[in-house]
Order: structure tokens, then C-alpha cells, then sequence
């Protein structure tokens, strides 16, 4: 049998040929299943200027958009196990500025499945800051389709998820409920708001023109800062190992251990939705063969990506988890390479894998 080493030399060859091509600076991976790790990698430096520190496994990474699936649907199926929310609550029970005929029905299983109406993205940090001017803006804006009729990926959905799944916990924020999860759990480094002493080992991210500085420990998406750092869809850093720990707890839960929700709670959040056209399941996305995971995952896998270069992809029934963070978007966010290095990495995971 071939060493590990052996079996995953393609994996490590595809992302140091990546750090060579400049799709990033620099990658960690590691790949593991319900009771363990398989693998753990690191290359690159942390930025391409010559003296740049070495990535290492314990490199921190603004994980952008899977603060969707690790924090925000993880505090949702907690306070759905709770009974403080349900996911056919409509939306205007906990937000008094979602009203109109063309929006009476939209539920939270709707924002969470990105089939609420609402477009994808909007620049408000240029004239908002806070709660109260992002929840009175996206809550009136017009929307862009029928609820329900078909699925737009929306940003702005999950912000005001973040609003809703605060007031569910009697005023705590996302990152208070995240934060406890994780010291139960023992996820280590995984949070919103890292402290600074995580800086040196940070990955940067844009030297980004907004505010006129490169981000490094700051979180990247400029509607997230405009929040103070803490949202729904964005703000969370982590490890690889830490998000791993994650993806093992969600692997267990799946077995009957209620580690991040009630079994059956789970359950219901893998659910692909009903929408017309859409992948989505509740927070989650499901595989499809043009998606971020490649053509061999099973069509239980459930994943996420992350604007700054970052994928979660879970396998129920290979038993298989692949955590995938970079920083893609260092110097500049106009760098796409990462859209075809992703689908090979899994690929590749599969095939060393497979007996």
C-alpha cells in the first residue's frame, strides 16, 4: 500500500503548482473523516513580498462565506433545537420593517435557502453603519423575483438571519452564540473578531481600496466591516484544523451524537430545497458536477465556498470532509484561477482515496 505521503503527493503537487501560478499566496488543506485526519498541508507565503513568513497549518484565514454554514446555520439549528425559532417563522414576526403584500410569506427557511426575492449583494457600507440602516434598507428594497420561484445566492438574506437569529437569543450576537459552541466543541482558533495576538500568523487578504490599507485580521467584506466585523454572512477566521474539527462534529451528529443539533435537525438542514432550479439546502449547498467540489463527491455532499478562497466540503456518505482555505484575493480580489484549481483538488482527494 502507498505511503500517505504517496496517495496525496497529487493533492500537494496541484497547490504548490497554484502558490507557482500565483492563484494565491498561500493554501492550507486538510482532509479527514468521522474519526480522523488523513492529511494536513501548507504552502506558500502569507503575502508574495520576499520576506514573507511561511504558511503553516496554524495560518489564520478570513474564512469570508462559510460563516454562512459554520456560524450562522449552526446558531440557527441551535436555537431551532431550543424552540426559539422555527424555520416556517415568517420573516415579519422578527423584523417590523419586512412588510409589503409582495413579502407577507417569506419564512427564514426561505432566507436560508436563498429564495427570499432578495438580490445578491449591495455596496451599503458606503453609506450605512449598523443594524437599524441595514435592516431598514434591505428590508424595503424591491425585490428581484417571486419568493420561491427560483434562487438567488443573496448576501443580504443571511445579514438580516444575523438580526433575527440575535433577537431568538434574547439580544446575544452571533458571536457570543458561535463562541460557545465552539469552546464546547473545542474547535480552537475559529471565531469572530480575532484577537491580536492571531495577527502575525493571518493570512492578509486585499490591500483593499475602501479604506485604503491591506487587511490582515480585519475581515474583508466591506458590508461586514460596515457591521463591526460580526454578521451573518461574513466575519468568522479560522485554521484549517479548527474548521475541520468542525466538519468531524457535523460528521458525528450525523451518526446520533447531538454535537451541533439534534440529529433530526440536521437532517432537515441537508434537505435540498423544492425551488425551482436552485442546489440549495437549508445554509448549505448540495453537489452538483459543475460545482466547487468536482465530479466525485456523492450526491449527499453538502459544502460552501468563500469569496476570499476559502470551501468546506462534507461527505455523509463517503465519510469525508475537505477543508480548503487561501487567499485568493491577495493583492487584488480579481483573481478567478482559484474557479478551476477547486474541482481538481477534490477530485484528486477522491481518487487518492479510493482503493
Amino acid at each position: 500500500m502507498a505511503s500517505v505521503a504517496a496517495r496525496f503527493a497529487p493533492i500537494t503537487a496541484l497547490l504548490r503548482d497554484a502558490v507557482d501560478r500565483r492563484v494565491f499566496p498561500c493554501a492550507t488543506v486538510e482532509v479527514g473523516t468521522f474519526d480522523g485526519v488523513h492529511l494536513h498541508d501548507a504552502c506558500g507565503t502569507l503575502t508574495y513580498e520576499s520576506d514573507a513568513p511561511a504558511a503553516t497549518i496554524d495560518t489564520v484565514f478570513d474564512l469570508a462565506s462559510l460563516t454562512k454554514v459554520i456560524a450562522t446555520t449552526t446558531v440557527v439549528m441551535q436555537l431551532l433545537d431550543q424552540g426559539q425559532l422555527r424555520l416556517e417563522d415568517p420573516l415579519r414576526r422578527w423584523i417590523d420593517d419586512w412588510r409589503g403584500d409582495d413579502r407577507q410569506e417569506v419564512t427564514l427557511a426561505d432566507l436560508l435557502e436563498h429564495a427570499s426575492g432578495l438580490t445578491a449583494h449591495l455596496p451599503l457600507f458606503r453609506d450605512h453603519t449598523g443594524r437599524a440602516d441595514f435592516q431598514h434598507t434591505i428590508s424595503t428594497l424591491p425585490l428581484e423575483y417571486v419568493p420561491r420561484t427560483r434562487s438567488i445566492y443573496s448576501d443580504l438574506g443571511f445579514i438580516l438571519l444575523g438580526f433575527v437569529a440575535t433577537d431568538a437569543a434574547g439580544g446575544v450576537g452571533l458571536d457570543r452564540q458561535f463562541s460557545d459552541v465552539a469552546e464546547r466543541l473545542q474547535l480552537g482558533s475559529l471565531r469572530y473578531r480575532p484577537p491580536a495576538d492571531w495577527r502575525a500568523r493571518t493570512a492578509p487578504t486585499e490591500v483593499e481600496p475602501w479604506r485604503g490599507r491591506l487587511l490582515q485580521g480585519e475581515v474583508h467584506d466591506e458590508n461586514g466591516w460596515a457591521l463591526g466585523g460580526v454578521a451573518g454572512h461574513t466575519g468568522l477566521f479560522g485554521t484549517a484544523p479548527a474548521v475541520g474539527r468542525f466538519a468531524r462534529a457535523l460528521l458525528r451528529t450525523l451518526t446520533g451524537r447531538p454535537l451541533l443539533a439534534k440529529p433530526a435537525t440536521l437532517g432537515r438542514i441537508f434537505r435540498p430545497t423544492t425551488v425551482p432550479g436552485s442546489s440549495r439546502a437549508i445554509g448549505w449547498d448540495t453537489m452538483l458536477v459543475t460545482s466547487s467540489c468536482g465530479r466525485r463527491l456523492s450526491p449527499d455532499a453538502i459544502g460552501h465556498t468563500g469569496f476570499t478562497g476559502t470551501s468546506l466540503w462534507i461527505d455523509p456518505r463517503q465519510d469525508l470532509y475537505v477543508v480548503l482555505l487561501t487567499n485568493r484575493v491577495h493583492p487584488t480580489r480579481h483573481n478567478e484561477a482559484i474557479l478551476s484549481l477547486r474541482p481538481a483538488i477534490h477530485d484528486a482527494v477522491v481518487e487518492a482515496l479510493t482503493p
